[in-house]
Protein backbone atom coordinates (compact mmCIF):
# COMPACT_ATOMS: atom_id res chain seq x y z
CA UNK A 1 0.00 0.00 0.00
CA UNK A 2 1.16 3.20 -1.35
CA UNK A 3 1.44 5.59 1.19
CA UNK A 4 -0.51 9.38 0.48
CA UNK A 5 3.23 11.10 -0.36
CA UNK A 6 4.41 8.15 -2.12
CA UNK A 7 5.52 8.37 -5.75
CA UNK A 8 2.23 7.01 -7.13
CA UNK A 9 0.32 10.19 -5.39
CA UNK A 10 2.70 12.67 -7.16
CA UNK A 11 2.39 10.67 -10.38
CA UNK A 12 -1.34 10.82 -10.87
CA UNK A 13 -1.48 14.54 -9.56
CA UNK A 14 1.06 15.11 -12.03
CA UNK A 15 -1.28 13.50 -14.76
CA UNK A 16 -3.91 15.54 -13.73
CA UNK A 17 -2.27 18.62 -14.00
CA UNK A 18 -0.63 18.48 -17.58
CA UNK A 19 -4.07 17.17 -18.69
CA UNK A 20 -5.87 20.33 -17.43
CA UNK A 21 -2.85 22.41 -18.57
CA UNK A 22 -3.11 21.02 -22.32
CA UNK A 23 -6.68 21.12 -22.30
CA UNK A 24 -6.53 25.25 -21.41
CA UNK A 25 -3.37 25.55 -23.77
CA UNK A 26 -4.10 24.00 -26.93
CA UNK A 27 -6.64 25.77 -28.40
CA UNK A 28 -4.01 29.08 -28.44
CA UNK A 29 -1.84 26.96 -29.63
CA UNK A 30 -4.38 25.95 -32.39
CA UNK A 31 -5.37 29.07 -32.99
CA UNK A 32 -1.56 30.21 -33.51
CA UNK A 33 -1.04 27.45 -36.04
CA UNK A 34 -3.99 29.31 -38.03
CA UNK A 35 -2.20 32.55 -37.69
CA UNK A 36 0.84 31.11 -39.81
CA UNK A 37 -1.23 29.18 -42.23
CA UNK A 38 -0.96 31.19 -45.63
CA UNK A 39 -3.75 29.71 -47.14
CA UNK A 40 -5.86 32.12 -44.85
CA UNK A 41 -8.30 29.15 -44.03
CA UNK A 42 -8.90 26.33 -41.72
CA UNK A 43 -9.97 23.83 -43.89
CA UNK A 44 -6.87 21.09 -44.10
CA UNK A 45 -5.86 23.13 -40.89
CA UNK A 46 -2.69 21.41 -39.11
CA UNK A 47 -0.94 21.38 -36.21
CA UNK A 48 2.85 22.59 -37.87
CA UNK A 49 1.12 24.74 -41.34
CA UNK A 50 3.34 24.04 -44.35
CA UNK A 51 5.11 27.09 -45.20
CA UNK A 52 4.55 28.88 -42.07
CA UNK A 53 4.29 32.89 -42.17
CA UNK A 54 4.09 35.96 -39.75
CA UNK A 55 2.37 37.76 -43.08
CA UNK A 56 -0.91 38.06 -41.33
CA UNK A 57 0.38 39.59 -38.54
CA UNK A 58 2.59 41.83 -40.31
CA UNK A 59 -0.94 42.45 -42.94
CA UNK A 60 -3.20 43.62 -39.63
CA UNK A 61 -1.16 46.43 -38.73
CA UNK A 62 -0.39 47.62 -42.44
CA UNK A 63 -3.36 47.04 -44.29
CA UNK A 64 -5.39 50.41 -45.11
CA UNK A 65 -8.77 48.05 -45.51
CA UNK A 66 -8.81 46.85 -41.89
CA UNK A 67 -7.44 49.62 -39.37
CA UNK A 68 -7.20 46.88 -36.72
CA UNK A 69 -4.50 49.20 -34.81
CA UNK A 70 -7.04 52.24 -34.07
CA UNK A 71 -9.47 48.96 -33.43
CA UNK A 72 -7.62 48.16 -30.49
CA UNK A 73 -6.74 51.51 -29.51
CA UNK A 74 -10.70 51.90 -29.13
CA UNK A 75 -10.99 48.78 -26.88
CA UNK A 76 -8.21 49.74 -24.69
CA UNK A 77 -9.47 53.00 -24.44
CA UNK A 78 -13.59 52.42 -23.71
CA UNK A 79 -12.33 49.59 -21.25
CA UNK A 80 -9.58 51.37 -19.84
CA UNK A 81 -11.89 54.27 -18.87
CA UNK A 82 -14.54 52.52 -17.91
CA UNK A 83 -12.53 50.02 -15.74
CA UNK A 84 -10.99 53.30 -14.03
CA UNK A 85 -14.16 54.73 -13.47
CA UNK A 86 -16.07 52.09 -12.16
CA UNK A 87 -13.37 51.25 -9.87
CA UNK A 88 -14.05 55.30 -8.47
CA UNK A 89 -17.64 55.24 -8.42
CA UNK A 90 -18.11 51.28 -6.73
CA UNK A 91 -15.50 52.41 -4.07
CA UNK A 92 -17.70 55.36 -3.36
CA UNK A 93 -20.74 53.40 -3.09
CA UNK A 94 -19.28 50.78 -1.16
CA UNK A 95 -17.75 52.84 0.91
CA UNK A 96 -20.99 54.77 1.84
CA UNK A 97 -22.82 51.23 2.26
CA UNK A 98 -20.36 49.81 4.73
CA UNK A 99 -19.73 52.50 6.73
CA UNK A 100 -22.82 54.98 7.08
CA UNK A 101 -26.05 54.04 8.71
CA UNK A 102 -29.17 55.73 6.69
CA UNK A 103 -32.40 54.84 5.59
CA UNK A 104 -33.33 52.80 2.53
CA UNK A 105 -29.53 51.22 3.13
CA UNK A 106 -30.55 47.86 3.38
CA UNK A 107 -33.29 48.06 0.49
CA UNK A 108 -30.94 50.13 -1.65
CA UNK A 109 -28.00 47.29 -1.40
CA UNK A 110 -31.34 44.40 -2.46
CA UNK A 111 -32.32 46.34 -5.08
CA UNK A 112 -28.43 46.42 -6.86
CA UNK A 113 -28.41 43.08 -6.67
CA UNK A 114 -31.65 42.39 -8.72
CA UNK A 115 -31.41 44.29 -11.24
CA UNK A 116 -28.22 42.69 -11.71
CA UNK A 117 -30.01 39.32 -12.28
CA UNK A 118 -31.61 40.57 -15.05
CA UNK A 119 -29.47 40.24 -18.82
CA UNK A 120 -28.23 43.84 -20.34
CA UNK A 121 -29.58 42.22 -23.35
CA UNK A 122 -33.01 42.65 -22.07
CA UNK A 123 -32.51 46.59 -22.59
CA UNK A 124 -30.81 46.75 -26.02
CA UNK A 125 -33.61 48.92 -26.96
CA UNK A 126 -34.13 50.76 -24.34
CA UNK A 127 -30.54 51.49 -24.25
CA UNK A 128 -30.48 52.13 -27.98
CA UNK A 129 -33.49 54.94 -27.53
CA UNK A 130 -31.75 56.18 -24.44
CA UNK A 131 -28.48 56.83 -26.67
CA UNK A 132 -30.24 57.90 -29.26
CA UNK A 133 -32.64 60.54 -27.21
CA UNK A 134 -29.41 61.74 -25.16
CA UNK A 135 -26.95 62.42 -28.07
CA UNK A 136 -29.18 65.33 -29.08
CA UNK A 137 -28.67 66.99 -26.15
CA UNK A 138 -25.00 65.51 -25.27
CA UNK A 139 -23.61 65.07 -28.83
CA UNK A 140 -20.59 63.27 -27.04
CA UNK A 141 -22.63 60.82 -25.01
CA UNK A 142 -24.86 59.49 -28.27
CA UNK A 143 -25.10 56.63 -30.50
CA UNK A 144 -21.28 56.12 -32.02
CA UNK A 145 -19.64 57.82 -29.69
CA UNK A 146 -17.26 56.39 -26.93
CA UNK A 147 -19.01 58.33 -24.24
CA UNK A 148 -22.00 56.70 -25.03
CA UNK A 149 -20.74 52.93 -24.61
CA UNK A 150 -18.57 53.59 -21.45
CA UNK A 151 -21.80 55.55 -20.20
CA UNK A 152 -23.23 52.44 -20.58
CA UNK A 153 -21.11 49.63 -19.15
CA UNK A 154 -20.61 52.10 -16.38
CA UNK A 155 -24.35 51.65 -15.46
CA UNK A 156 -23.96 47.41 -16.74
CA UNK A 157 -21.65 47.04 -13.92
CA UNK A 158 -21.59 49.50 -10.64
CA UNK A 159 -23.99 47.43 -8.84
CA UNK A 160 -22.82 43.74 -8.69
CA UNK A 161 -18.97 45.60 -7.64
CA UNK A 162 -20.14 48.14 -5.24
CA UNK A 163 -21.26 44.73 -3.35
CA UNK A 164 -18.09 43.01 -3.94
CA UNK A 165 -16.17 45.85 -3.08
CA UNK A 166 -18.48 46.62 0.50
CA UNK A 167 -17.65 42.90 1.52
CA UNK A 168 -14.19 43.22 1.58
CA UNK A 169 -14.21 47.29 3.33
CA UNK A 170 -16.31 45.46 5.82
CA UNK A 171 -13.42 43.44 6.75
CA UNK A 172 -11.62 46.23 7.53
CA UNK A 173 -11.35 47.58 11.10
CA UNK A 174 -12.98 50.58 11.78
CA UNK A 175 -10.90 52.00 14.68
CA UNK A 176 -8.29 52.75 11.88
CA UNK A 177 -10.72 55.43 10.16
CA UNK A 178 -11.73 56.55 14.14
CA UNK A 179 -8.19 56.97 15.00
CA UNK A 180 -7.77 58.98 12.00
CA UNK A 181 -10.53 60.73 12.81
CA UNK A 182 -9.65 61.66 16.18
CA UNK A 183 -6.09 63.28 14.92
CA UNK A 184 -8.69 65.59 12.81
CA UNK A 185 -9.22 63.94 9.88
CA UNK A 186 -12.72 63.68 8.10
CA UNK A 187 -14.67 61.14 6.80
CA UNK A 188 -13.56 61.54 3.23
CA UNK A 189 -9.85 61.81 4.01
CA UNK A 190 -9.95 58.91 6.18
CA UNK A 191 -11.32 57.24 3.10
CA UNK A 192 -8.84 58.24 0.50
CA UNK A 193 -5.89 57.92 2.96
CA UNK A 194 -6.41 54.80 5.04
CA UNK A 195 -9.29 52.59 3.16
CA UNK A 196 -8.21 52.49 -0.17
CA UNK A 197 -4.73 52.12 0.13
CA UNK A 198 -5.37 49.13 2.23
CA UNK A 199 -8.25 48.17 -0.21
CA UNK A 200 -6.05 47.64 -3.41
CA UNK A 201 -6.62 43.64 -4.22
CA UNK A 202 -10.00 44.02 -4.54
CA UNK A 203 -9.28 47.48 -6.57
CA UNK A 204 -7.50 45.78 -8.75
CA UNK A 205 -10.01 42.81 -9.34
CA UNK A 206 -12.76 45.33 -10.12
CA UNK A 207 -10.32 47.21 -12.44
CA UNK A 208 -9.31 43.47 -14.14
CA UNK A 209 -12.96 42.31 -13.94
CA UNK A 210 -14.18 45.22 -15.32
CA UNK A 211 -11.41 45.78 -18.32
CA UNK A 212 -12.13 42.19 -19.20
CA UNK A 213 -15.99 42.42 -19.29
CA UNK A 214 -15.64 45.91 -21.52
CA UNK A 215 -12.87 45.02 -23.74
CA UNK A 216 -14.16 41.51 -24.81
CA UNK A 217 -17.83 42.48 -25.30
CA UNK A 218 -19.60 42.05 -28.62
CA UNK A 219 -23.41 42.66 -28.83
CA UNK A 220 -23.81 46.18 -27.03
CA UNK A 221 -20.70 47.57 -28.81
CA UNK A 222 -21.73 45.93 -31.75
CA UNK A 223 -25.31 48.24 -31.84
CA UNK A 224 -24.29 51.27 -30.72
CA UNK A 225 -21.54 51.62 -32.43
CA UNK A 226 -21.83 52.45 -36.68
CA UNK A 227 -18.69 53.77 -38.06
CA UNK A 228 -15.62 51.75 -38.79
CA UNK A 229 -13.51 53.81 -37.38
CA UNK A 230 -15.27 54.12 -34.07
CA UNK A 231 -15.11 50.43 -33.94
CA UNK A 232 -13.51 48.33 -30.92
CA UNK A 233 -11.60 45.21 -31.27
CA UNK A 234 -14.35 42.48 -30.99
CA UNK A 235 -16.66 44.05 -33.35
CA UNK A 236 -13.59 44.40 -35.77
CA UNK A 237 -12.82 41.38 -35.54
CA UNK A 238 -16.12 40.15 -37.07
CA UNK A 239 -15.32 41.91 -40.53
CA UNK A 240 -12.33 39.46 -41.13
CA UNK A 241 -15.22 36.13 -41.55
CA UNK A 242 -18.24 37.89 -42.11
CA UNK A 243 -18.25 37.76 -45.86
CA UNK A 244 -19.60 34.50 -47.68
CA UNK A 245 -16.34 34.57 -50.48
CA UNK A 246 -13.51 36.71 -48.35
CA UNK A 247 -13.25 34.86 -44.45
CA UNK A 248 -10.20 35.14 -43.93
CA UNK A 249 -9.20 32.66 -40.80
CA UNK A 250 -5.50 33.56 -40.56
CA UNK A 251 -5.84 36.93 -40.07
CA UNK A 252 -8.81 36.66 -37.92
CA UNK A 253 -6.48 33.54 -36.07
CA UNK A 254 -3.83 36.19 -35.92
CA UNK A 255 -6.09 39.52 -34.55
CA UNK A 256 -7.63 37.00 -31.56
CA UNK A 257 -3.84 36.44 -30.33
CA UNK A 258 -2.76 40.56 -30.43
CA UNK A 259 -6.05 41.65 -29.30
CA UNK A 260 -5.43 38.90 -26.31
CA UNK A 261 -2.13 40.70 -25.48
CA UNK A 262 -3.21 43.49 -23.53
CA UNK A 263 -5.80 41.35 -21.06
CA UNK A 264 -2.26 38.96 -20.54
CA UNK A 265 -0.34 42.01 -19.42
CA UNK A 266 -2.95 43.54 -16.99
CA UNK A 267 -3.42 40.56 -15.56
CA UNK A 268 -0.14 39.38 -15.34
CA UNK A 269 0.76 42.68 -13.65
CA UNK A 270 -1.93 42.51 -11.09
CA UNK A 271 -1.76 38.67 -10.31
CA UNK A 272 -0.41 39.21 -6.81
CA UNK A 273 -3.42 41.30 -6.06
CA UNK A 274 -6.28 39.68 -7.91
CA UNK A 275 -5.55 36.49 -5.58
CA UNK A 276 -6.27 37.86 -2.36
CA UNK A 277 -8.81 40.14 -3.39
CA UNK A 278 -11.13 37.43 -4.96
CA UNK A 279 -10.30 35.54 -1.53
CA UNK A 280 -11.45 38.29 1.02
CA UNK A 281 -14.23 40.49 -0.84
CA UNK A 282 -16.58 38.03 0.03
CA UNK A 283 -16.05 37.15 3.56
CA UNK A 284 -18.73 39.27 5.54
CA UNK A 285 -22.49 40.90 3.79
Amino acid sequence: MYSRYGWLGQLWRQVVVWLVIGFAVFPVIWIFSASLNPSDTIMGQALIPKNATFAHYVELFTSTDHPFGLWLWNSIKVAGISAALTVLLASLAAYAFSRFRFRGRREGLVAMLIVQMFPQMLAMVALYLLLLKLGQYVPWLGLNTHGGLILLYLGGGLGFNAWLMKGYFDTIPRSLEESAMMDGATAFQAFLRIILPLSRPILAVIFLLAFIGTYSDFLLANIMLTSRDQLTFAVGLRIFISGMYSTRWGAFSAASLVGALPIAVIFYLLKDQFVSGLTQGGVKG
